[in-house]
Formats: C-alpha cells, structure tokens, sequence
C-alpha cells in the first residue's frame, strides 16, 4: 500500500488542505406581468425568440439578439424591481432593435403592437422613416 492516501489523512488532521469556495450573486426571482395581469416567471429565451422571429432573414447576427437579450435583461434587473410589466420589456426591445434593423423592427412592432388596422401599421412606419430621415 502507498503512504499517499495517508499522508492526505494525515494532511487533513493537521489543517493543511486548502479549500475554495466561490461566491455568487442569488437573482432574485423576476416576474413578468402580462396585460391582462397574469403573472410569469422572466425568461429570457421568450424575448430571444421573438428577435429571432422578427429578424428571420435579415442580417443580423445572433450575437447581435444575444446582446440585445443581455441589454434588456441587465437593464430590467439594475431597477431591482420584482415585476416589470410586459409592456416595458417590448418597449425597450423595440428601443434596440430600432437601431439595428428597421425591417425586423417593423415586424417586431407589428406583433407587439397588435397594430388595429393599416392606419394605425402606417403611422408607425412614417414616425420610423421620419427618424430614418433624422438619423
């Protein structure tokens, strides 16, 4: 037999083991409250999704969604809020997304938005060309 496993033992009894603990930062759990006042747990992959919907086609990178994911979650997190209504997560996703893609901007608003009807899908595409313009 070795003197290996007895001299860790032996290690052990006199305090000569060195140990690492890591420390990390417990989120709080965030939910999300949806317009008709349900309540979901956050998750981030439903966001992903959405961007992923919205910019099928597009040149935009998935690193790109990833940061935009990141930003928003980061961002509803630094309010140490426990709730954050829907609204805000699809405002401040439209915010990023803005000025990236307009198309997949539009495509997401449109969804979001629930656009009534075509005056209304319009509106929106005039206030984006009028900042377009501005830009």
């Amino acid at each position: 037999m070795t003197a290996a496993p007895y001299a860790a033992a032996a290690n052990a009894r006199l305090g000569n083991d060195r140990f690492t603990t890591y420390e990390m930062v417990e989120e709080v759990p965030l939910y999300v409250v949806k317009k008709d006042g349900s309540r979901q747990l956050f998750d981030r992959n439903k966001i992903l999704n959405g961007l992923l919907r919205a910019c099928n086609k597009r040149r935009v990178t998935r690193q790109q969604l990833d940061d935009i994911v990141l930003k928003v979650e980061r961002n509803i997190r630094n309010t140490l809020a426990q709730e954050v209504p829907s609204v805000k997560i699809g405002e401040m996703v439209l915010c990023e997304l803005k000025s990236i893609d307009a198309v997949a901007y539009i495509r997401f608003a449109s969804v979001y938005r629930q656009f009534a009807d075509l005056d209304s899908f319009m509106a929106e595409l005039k206030s984006l060309m009028g900042n377009n313009n501005n830009a």
